[in-house]
């Protein structure tokens, strides 16, 4: 079955039954194939991916669907899941806009609302993915645990089976995991994150209203929300601005925002190799060198 055929069978199993017009295929990360179709009726964003991960799409679908119930900030419609030989595919409304002068205040502040979402506990009751890796979650009452246990300890263990983990990094890990609640707080609340949010996962959409795609969404403390989109840019002041109008960061957010960033260099470790090793090995250093920090 050729492309187009695939993408008419996508529409077809959300009920839209008319004729392509157009598509086109367009970026949409490392992961997926992504494409813009125009059929009869209206315009859509299709991902597919061969032979996906078992509950992929609609771990992605439920992410999607609980953000926009929490009211808080845009996400794009969607339409629906579904499989067809050999082909995995999600099917969502097309965004399109450019960027005004208030995109960035109006993103921090859904995002702000967004945190102020506050879960039954940190984590999740159902397993996720970030990027291509999976993640299992779970309700934990301590946000402490939950970020050991279910997010730092499992990349840990991903990278010592990938070969990325030399004896010192390994050491030093395995000692910053004894020492964690030195920095990592028990008083906060459980928000709901997007998990996933650096610049290239939200986009403007109609009259510059920012929009959030491609979450990996949990319960956890919004200050580690922060501190990755700091880790690679992408994010100006007046988002950061807006966002601390509701949501102030705590006077111990500077100390502590590397070893959140060390969890998502853990995933990059684990996705793209040893080009962040280098950066791993800086955080570990500072929190679990010799002398570490009291």
């Amino acid at each position: 079955m050729n492309r187009e055929a695939m993408l008419q069978e996508a529409l077809r199993s959300i009920g839209d039954d008319s004729r392509i017009r157009h598509w086109r295929r367009v970026s949409g990360g490392d992961i997926n194939d992504a494409y813009r179709v125009q059929s009869g009726k209206q315009t859509y964003f299709i991902k597919m991916q061969r032979f996906p991960p078992a509950g992929f799409f609609t771990a992605e679908q439920a992410g999607l669907e609980r953000l926009r119930q929490a009211d808080a900030i845009h996400v794009p419609a969607v339409f629906g899941v579904g499989e067809a030989n050999g082909w995995g595919w999600l099917v969502l409304e097309w965004i399109e806009g450019t960027e005004t002068a208030q995109t960035a205040e109006q993103l921090g502040r859904g995002l702000a609302r967004l945190h102020r979402c506050r879960g039954p506990a940190f984590g999740l009751d159902h397993d996720t993915y970030i990027g291509a890796l999976p993640q299992r979650n779970g309700w934990y009452g301590r946000w402490l645990d939950y970020y050991r246990d279910a997010r730092l300890a499992p990349q840990m263990k991903r990278a010592a089976a990938n070969g990325l983990l030399p004896a010192e990094r390994q050491r030093k890990l395995e000692r910053l995991l004894e020492r964690l609640d030195r920095w990592i707080p028990n008083d906060c609340f459980p928000s709901l994150l997007h998990g996933d949010l650096w610049g290239g996962n939200w986009l403007p959409g109609p009259g510059g209203a920012p929009y959030l795609i491609d979450p990996s969404v949990f319960y956890g403390h919004y200050e580690l929300e922060i501190a990755f989109t700091e880790l690679f840019g992408g994010f100006p002041a007046r988002f950061y601005a807006s966002y601390q109008e509701l949501m102030p960061l705590t006077p111990e957010y500077h100390e502590r925002k590397p070893l959140y960033q060390l969890f998502y260099l853990l995933v990059h470790l684990n996705l793209f190799g040893e080009s962040y090793g280098r950066s791993v090995d800086r955080v570990l250093e500072r929190y679990a060198g010799e002398y570490p920090p009291a």
